[in-house]
Order: structure tokens, then sequence, then C-alpha cells
């Protein structure tokens, strides 16, 4: 999974990124010649928990990619269009996240002189939406052309989506409000439009205002259209969290209010947002993670850990993390009648163990 973090100047998306890098996994690292990525291990009370039973030479936690684009540097009062760089930086990503100011600060002040996040929301809004029309309008153009020499009914029918998404932009409207049969999601994909993209709205906050994060969250109502979500947290205090030990992170957060760091809670949204959950392997050698898309069936789910498991897929034998913690140990699923197998047609649900058995 692919997130790219963008935003106004000095509305904390550097700090934000930094920080989840000092959780980034081995597999990845800065990267500056076109945008920064990194690679940041997931974090999974249910994996430690798992690893503290079984005890394996290793834990493995799936991964999600976070990429930080520049592109909003130009401090311009109205939408420009976005650069040609920024599109092709973000238009590949899973999902947006949006750092959006709130809080107030005279050393560094707004590129647009104010602190409004709902004006900052619409701002970058519109300069996605022109992105996507201005392509649209482009390809339209060559599809009308095209038609009238060749005929095509492919390419007529694809002329009829977009004119379709067009009079849906028109209405100021993300694509991503649109309803769309799976053949259509599937040749929109090849475009890769930016309203269409699942957009997380982070709130950046000042530590004064923490314990207005819900109030502040709610103000914002109004731009969560479907496939969006809002969350609030302090990068600056994330940032001070993430320096600390953990025990002293702990200290810190119960004097703060704060649950669990906020950034766990970003990966969590996300993962809401774009449907997706966890399934585990367990094992002496291993303990993993894997992350598919809700509504995976089971020889799909084996492909996430290999393509031979998906070819060779026989049965998965399958038990809850919630039973197996409650009962103990996968003998005593066993006897209770919860370790059981599964075959082709069986749904993966978040927090499942499977133990795939396959034809080599």
């Amino acid at each position: 999974m692919q997130i790219g973090i963008v935003g106004l100047p000095y509305s904390g998306k550097t700090t934000i990124f930094s920080t989840l890098m000092k959780h980034k996994s081995g597999d990845g690292g800065h990267h500056k010649i076109e945008a920064e990525r990194g690679v940041v291990k997931v974090p999974d009370e249910r994996l430690d928990r798992l690893t503290a039973m079984f005890n394996p030479k290793r834990k493995v936690n799936t991964t999600v990619e976070y990429i930080k684009v520049q592109g909003f540097e130009s401090g311009a009062e109205k939408p420009q269009g976005l650069p040609a760089q920024f599109i092709a930086n973000v238009k590949t990503v899973d999902a947006i996240l949006l750092v959006v100011r709130a809080f107030e600060n005279d050393m560094f002040p707004h590129p647009l002189g104010r602190i409004d996040p709902a004006k900052d929301i619409a701002f970058i809004n519109a300069e996605f939406w022109l992105s996507d029309m201005a392509i649209i309008e482009t390809r339209v153009e060559r599809l009308e052309k095209s038609i009238k020499k060749m005929h095509l009914d492919a390419e007529q029918r694809e002329l009829e989506l977009l004119s379709r998404c067009k009079a849906h932009l028109e209405q100021e409207r993300p694509l991503r409000e649109m309803e769309l049969s799976a053949e259509e999601e599937k040749l929109l994909r090849t475009y890769q439009f930016l309203t269409a993209k699942p957009l997380l709205y982070v709130l950046n906050i000042a530590e004064s205002q923490i314990k207005q994060a819900a109030e502040l969250e709610k103000s914002l109502a109004t731009y969560l259209t479907p496939k969006c979500a809002i969350t609030s947290l302090s990068a600056e205090i994330e940032k001070e969290i993430s320096e600390l030990s953990e025990e002293d992170a702990q200290v810190f957060m119960q004097d703060l209010g704060i649950t669990e760091p906020a950034l766990h809670k970003l990966i969590r949204v996300s993962y809401e947002l774009l449907g997706l959950i966890s399934f585990f392997t367990v094992g002496e050698d291993e303990c993993r993670s894997w992350t598919i898309r809700a509504g995976t069936k089971a020889p799909q789910a084996a492909g996430a850990i290999h393509s031979d498991l998906e070819r060779g897929f026989i049965r998965a034998e399958t038990v809850h993390y919630k039973d197996l913690i409650a009962l103990g140990s996968m003998h005593a699923c066993k006897e209770k009648g919860v370790l059981r197998l599964e075959g082709k047609e069986y749904v993966v649900k978040d927090g499942d163990i499977l133990n795939i058995r396959f034809n080599a």
C-alpha cells in the first residue's frame, strides 16, 4: 500500500513524514530524487501477543509505504494547476494523506496569510479538480476526433464514461462519489484521477488544541464525502513522543490525555479508508502479519503469501486471533472446534490466523 503525503508549505507534512520514518522498515528509505519515500512497519498488538505466544525466530510486521510529495509551493492565492512532477508522484498512490494546518506559529507563516483549515481543504481539492478536468477534456477531444474516423465501440463507451465524469466534476463533486460498474472502475483506474482516490484529512493541531480535536474534526464534516476520513494529531508532539523511550512516552501521553500515538491511529484509519484488513501466519520460525482487502477469499489471501500457495490451494486451516488468545493454544482451539478447515469460498476475516494446505 502506498500513501502520498501532501499539503501546503508549513502544514507539517515534513514533520509527520520524519516521525513515521522513525518506525521505518529495513526494506525502504529516503529517496530525494523525485519525492521522499519510506516503508513503515504497521504496529499491531495482536502480532506482538502472537509472537510472545509462539516465540518464533523472527517477527515480521506488514508495511505501508509513505511518499512525501512536494508541489504546493507557489503560494498562489487561487488554484493554478498542479506541476507535472507532483501529478506524476501522486497519481500512482493508493490514497492521499492531506495535512491541513490548524496551529498558529509566527515563525512559520501560512503561505496564504491565514489559518483556516476549511479554506485550505477547498484550495487543494480545487487543484485536484483542475487536474482531473484537464485530463478529461484533453482525452474527450481526442476520442471525439478518433470516433469520427474509426467508429470503435470501445472508444464510444470510454467517451460516454468520461463525459459523465466531466458532468460530475462540473457539479464540483469529486469522482470518488460516482457510482460505477466494475468495468467502469477498471477503465478509470488507468487515468489515476486525483479526485477518485481515497482521501485522509490529517488536521495538524497545536498542543493546546488536543482536547478540542474532536470538535475541530466535526467542524470539517462537510468535506467527508465517500472514501474520505479525517483524524487529527499534533505533529510536533508526535515527534517528541517518537524520540522518547517507551516508558517515558507512556507517561508523557498520559499527562496530555493521549491514549496512543496518533501515528498508530493514522495507519489504522488509512487501513479502514482503503478497506484493508490483516491476517496472520504463525509458527516456530516466524510470526507475520499480511495485508489484504476486506472480502478477499482464502485462495487469494494465500496468494498474498506466495503465488504458489494460491495456485495449489486446497484448504486453509483457520482460527481467529480472539479464539486463540482466549483458549491459549492451537490444541485447545482444535478441541473446542474453533480451529477449522475452510475451502476456496471462505472469506478471510480481519484477525484470522491461517495455515495454508496446498499442492506443490
